[in-house]
């Protein structure tokens, strides 16, 4: 006979009741494409404000992306985790547990998130980038992707695969301090928002020389999306050289790197978890 649930079952929060929904892969894909979706509407949407409209500057850059992977992480987090980032699934992967059978679906669910919040951006400021671009040129190119020196500063492509690599780096280990409950964690409600002021924080430091993608998905979703409505050279930088890998290598490399920098040379000095538990009861 198949089992039921008992009345004991029921109440006991240890266990799972009839009502309690476990979302699975399917769910927790869907997590991450909206989650991913909402960070890119905000993200991608200021920056077309900004370079199509002129309306804002480099500080409302930084914080609408901050705010964009805040309200991300609220919408997918309790589902998924919450990872919006292809570097920090596969460093998850490597350092902290996370099933690596589960990483190539959680970057395709993240990249089509951003690509479908990509094209919506680009529909909607259809008729403001046609006015002051016609040709869908290297001026407003990076509304969708990033390029070395934003596309006007004399940076190669190995300055920006090293700026990539340490910004990324940065932010997965401040990521990790930041989840890790054996370590001092905000309150769960609030890890959403210190995540956010830590990309806003990299956005203003660390965004001169490739313009902070720091996540594959940011990046190539919206690169594509523009490659599909007009922009011809969407691969390639202001030089006509291939870029789009570099914001997909480097922040996978970073990733790795700021993971274990933060799993080998600080992670192993913090108090088991029995002893954190321990610490609370006394």
């Amino acid at each position: 006979m198949p089992k039921t649930a008992s009345a004991s079952t029921a109440s006991d929060p240890k266990l799972p009741s009839p009502d309690r929904r476990v979302p699975g892969l399917t769910g927790e894909l869907a997590a991450e494409f909206f989650g991913t979706f909402i960070l890119i509407l905000f993200g991608v949407g200021v920056v077309a404000q900004v370079v199509a409209g002129g309306i804002g500057d480099h500080d409302s850059i930084t914080w609408a992306w901050g705010f964009g992977v805040m309200l991300g992480i609220f919408a997918a987090g309790k589902i998924s985790g919450a990872h919006l980032n292809p570097a920090v699934t596969i460093a998850l992967a490597a350092y902290q547990g996370f099933p690596w059978k589960k990483v190539l679906p959680y970057i395709g669910a993240q990249t089509l998130g951003a690509f479908v919040a990509a094209l919506i951006v680009r529909w909607n400021y259809t008729d403001l980038i046609a006015m002051v671009d016609p040709g869908h040129t290297i001026k407003t190119q990076g509304i969708f992707s990033t390029l070395p020196g934003n596309g006007e500063l004399p940076i190669g492509q190995g300055g920006a695969l090293r700026d990539q690599i340490i910004g990324t780096a940065i932010l997965v280990f401040l990521v990790f301090a930041i989840t890790d409950s054996r370590n001092s964690p905000p309150l769960a409600n609030l890890t959403p928002l210190f995540v956010g002021l830590l990309v806003v924080a990299i956005g203003m430091a660390w965004g001169t020389l490739d313009g902070y993608a720091i996540n594959p998905a940011r990046d190539f979703g919206p690169r594509l999306a523009s490659f599909f409505t007009g922009y011809g050279q969407a691969m390639r930088d202001q030089n006509g050289d291939l870029f789009f890998w570099v914001p997909i290598i480097g922040p996978i490399i970073g990733g790795l790197v700021g993971g274990g920098l933060y799993k080998y040379g600080l992670q192993v000095f913090l108090p088991k978890a029995e002893d954190t538990t321990q610490a609370k009861e006394l």
